[in-house]
């Protein structure tokens, strides 16, 4: 080896730098912090949770894989009662139906398992509050696509379904078809846009004929006669702007009541009060010509009113006294309003009859039918007439029935006794007179001799007088006229109970009337007003 060459594997190693070893430090301690870093973003991220609205249940729990699981899910009403809820696999769905468009608050407790929950708490908690999905009719004036077909479109799909008085029934679209029966009318439909939740408020449908005028569809139908208390409600196939331009129908006769509008398509008269005459009919008159359901030209529309029910008119002369027998309801008595009381009278309540006084005459009793006709309702309605100034024909008309309703809200109970009298033909003939279940008189009488006899039966007192002039013809032909006669009760014809002067009483001698002596038909006069019953036997 030359001199001045050195070996390299004999040269001594020169030092490395000391920031080596730091950098390298360095370096590991970044990659170190790096992967920590990641881990714990990992971690975080998949330990993430949701509590989110969802297109077909109540809503969703999302939870990443490091998550944890659901440890606790509530959910609470507008009024704070709590909501069971059925939770599978994320998706929450309520253990009872909800109401459309109603407000929910949910909240889930959610527990971190093992290391997440030392770092990032143990709970986590998660609230949303939304408001159930509201489903709508798009349109409820509706023409006929055809012959029977209807096609009603909802503002958003709807899972379940009811048309009618049908049953629920799902239907999972945003249309449903009908073929009506006839070419128009109205339908209530009712949907639910999820199947857990309640049908929604129904939504009155109308449709109508094609047509060039104006369809007008009216409600009630005009067969069978509306209640007196109906409402009339009146939908147009246009808007009413455009249809009646602001002027309303007339309504005959003037009834009392208020006119409504509802929708921008119908009109509704709501009568006030005891409502349309009873047996009457009301008309409207229309401002404009319009097609009716069969497309006939008209501007008006009538309707019959129903007449009052016998048993009605019944309950309510007992109710005032004015039957020798009581009535009680079954139910809740009949409010004591107007309206209430005049829709009774064509829906009598549920209730029962009984005698007033122990004691009544058993031909008293066997005249009595609970809702028909008969000789006791017609005396009875004659007394009220006479009570309440009108013409005492027995026949409740519509006079009878305006006071007879008035009477029923605000009017006193008759406390007159009930009056009967019953005249037996029976030797020796005698005439009783019953007063509040009691006999107050007993007394002979005279009857119709034969050709002239006093007619058998039962017969309501139409006529009392004081003091009167009897006249007529006698059997021989000549003619009588007797001024003076005391204590007259008219009840069949001519025929009448009066005072009258003879040598003896107990047989018949009388022209058909039945004569007592001035003493007793004084004392039975007053017992005697028009609507008495006259009983007359053999």
């Amino acid at each position: 080896m030359a001199l001045g060459q050195l070996d390299r594997r004999d040269a001594p190693e020169s030092p490395r730098p000391k920031w080596s070893a730091l950098a390298l430090a360095i370096v590991t301690a970044v990659v170190v912090f790096a992967l920590l870093v990641g881990a714990a973003v990992a971690a975080v991220l998949l330990s993430r949770s949701s509590l989110r609205r969802s297109p077909s249940a109540l809503a969703v729990v999302a939870l990443g894989p490091l998550a944890g699981h659901v440890e606790r899910l509530v959910a609470f009403g507008p009024d704070g009662r709590e909501i069971p809820l059925s939770d599978h696999n994320g998706t929450v769905t309520p253990r009872v139906r909800l109401a459309p468009g109603e407000l929910v608050t949910i909240d889930a407790v959610i527990h971190r398992p093992g290391a997440i929950a030392w770092a990032l708490g143990s709970t986590v908690h998660k609230q949303l509050t939304l408001r159930t999905p509201l489903a709508r009719v798009s349109d409820p004036w509706l023409t006929l696509a055809g012959p029977r077909l209807l096609t009603v479109g909802f503002s958003a799909a709807v899972a379940d379904v009811a048309v009618g008085h049908r049953p629920r029934r799902p239907l999972h679209a945003r249309t449903l078809t009908l073929h009506p029966s006839a070419a128009a009318g109205s339908v209530a439909i009712a949907v639910a846009a999820r199947s857990w939740e309640r049908l929604g408020q129904p939504t009155l449908v109308t449709w109508f004929p094609q047509s060039s005028m104006t369809v007008l569809v009216a409600r009630p139908e005009r067969a069978p006669p509306i209640t007196p208390t109906a409402t009339l409600r009146l939908t147009f196939s246009r808007p009413l702007g455009v249809v009646l331009h602001g002027e309303l129908p007339r309504v005959s006769p003037d009834v009392a009541g208020s006119w409504s509008e509802p929708n921008s398509h119908t009109l509704v008269f709501s009568p006030a009060g005891a409502g349309f005459p009873l047996a009457g009919t009301v008309q409207l008159t229309l401002p404009t010509t319009v097609a009716d359901a069969a497309l006939r030209r008209t501007n008006s529309l009538t309707w019959a009113v129903a007449p009052a029910s016998e048993l009605r008119l019944q309950q309510l002369l007992a109710q005032l006294g004015y039957l020798p027998l009581d009535w009680t309801p079954s139910g809740t008595p009949v409010a004591q309003t107007a309206r209430a009381q005049a829709l009774a009278a064509v829906e009598p309540p549920a209730g029962s009859f009984s005698w007033r006084y122990p004691n009544t005459p058993s031909s008293l009793q066997s005249l009595w039918t609970p809702g028909q006709a008969g000789v006791i309702t017609k005396g009875a309605v004659m007394e009220f007439e006479q009570d309440h100034g009108l013409a005492t024909d027995g026949v409740a008309g519509p006079e009878v029935w305006h006071k007879l309703l008035a009477a029923a809200v605000s009017g006193p109970r008759r406390t007159t006794p009930y009056s009967y009298v019953v005249v037996h033909e029976s030797s020796p003939e005698t005439l009783t007179l019953y007063s509040g279940g009691h006999v107050v008189l007993t007394s002979l009488a005279n009857t119709g001799i034969p050709g002239r006899s006093t007619r058998l039966g039962t017969f309501t007192v139409f006529e009392h007088i004081r003091v009167g002039t009897m006249s007529g013809t006698n059997p021989d032909g000549s003619h009588y006229h007797d001024p003076g006669i005391p204590w007259i009760s008219y009840f069949n014809g001519g025929d009448a109970i009066h005072g009258f002067l003879r040598a003896s009483y107990g047989f018949r001698q009388s022209l058909g009337c039945v004569e007592l002596p001035y003493a007793d038909a004084a004392r039975a006069w007053p017992y005697t007003p028009i609507g008495t019953l006259v009983t007359v036997t053999s």
